[in-house]
């Protein structure tokens, strides 16, 4: 398949790596050229320019934030101005349910169709091919980038022809997600206060009660205090949270724990860090208690 590939950070190059190994032919655009220059050896062509990588039949974006996918979506040259009829835009950033609404209403208007595909995974998972990829739109669509989506992923998950819902859904996972981090923390400041070897009580927990990828990746950063480089970057994690606020506060659906995260990363980030990964929270909680 004939596709364009915009942003080529530590998921965003993973992914389009294993695209190229898929045997799809793959036009990459990045701001910064030296990420897009690595694909090339590859097989990928190198677009200079936003518009030169809609020239295909799909494009992807892979963003770090809602104004990057706005940029590259509305701004002159962009997607929505240089992509042709029929093009189906694939947003697999985490970005906020209004956006994503947008977003299907611009393509729309555009005769281009708009699919949500936000992943789960960290960039190890990217580079392996391991993402979960959660999708909604048209399912024509859907179902006709099922090829690229197993190039990327091990399970794809279809939740309707509504791209926000997918976006929601991603939203509600990275929450639950913060908070096993910041639990995690909690526990092992409570349990390392007193003495007992966090290791040990990590493998007790990973053995019987949270025998889960999760509990086990991340209380091994915690346990190692392994913050960087960070494969999910503490602001990335303050902005998911507070979109994840702003779509509760339109539904109306209270979220104190979400309150509780969104202040401890921005406490976190607050004190210098930004270049740390997210799970870093859990050192508020240790020096809470002196440790």
């Amino acid at each position: 398949m004939k596709l364009g590939f915009i942003g080529l950070g530590r998921m965003g190059a993973g992914m389009a790596t294993n695209l190229l190994k898929a045997g799809h032919e793959v036009t990459v655009y990045n701001r910064s050229s030296g990420k897009a220059q690595a694909l090339s050896a590859l097989g990928a062509s190198v677009a200079t320019r936003v518009s030169d990588a809609c020239r295909a039949e799909t494009v992807i974006t892979m963003l770090a934030n809602d104004d990057a996918v706005q940029s590259v979506v509305f701004d002159d040259g962009g997607i929505l101005a240089s992509a042709g009829t029929g093009t189906v835009h694939i947003s697999m950033s985490t970005i906020g349910v209004g956006l994503s609404a947008r977003l299907a209403v611009a393509h729309a208007g555009a005769r281009q169709r708009f699919i949500a595909a936000p992943v789960f995974g960290r960039p190890e998972a990217a580079a392996s091919a391991q993402l979960y990829i959660v999708s909604a739109g048209e399912r024509a669509a859907v179902d006709g980038c099922a090829p690229l989506f197993s190039a990327m992923g091990q399970k794809m998950f279809y939740l309707g022809v509504e791209p926000p819902a997918a976006n929601l859904v991603k939203l509600s996972g990275n929450f639950l997600i913060a908070s096993v981090i910041e639990s995690l923390g909690e526990a092992m400041a409570l349990i390392g206060k007193a003495g007992i070897d966090q290791r040990t009580y990590l493998d007790l927990l990973t053995s019987t009660l949270f025998n889960v990828p999760l509990y086990k990746n991340y209380g091994g950063l915690i346990v190692e205090r392994k913050f960087e480089p960070a494969g999910f970057a503490a602001p990335l994690g303050l902005k998911d949270i507070g979109l994840t606020l702003a779509a509760a506060g339109e539904l109306r659906v209270p979220m104190p724990v979400a309150s509780l995260l969104h202040d401890r990363l921005l406490t976190l980030v607050a004190r210098g860090g930004e270049a740390l990964d997210w799970s870093a929270i859990s050192s508020l909680s240790a020096a809470d208690a002196g440790l």
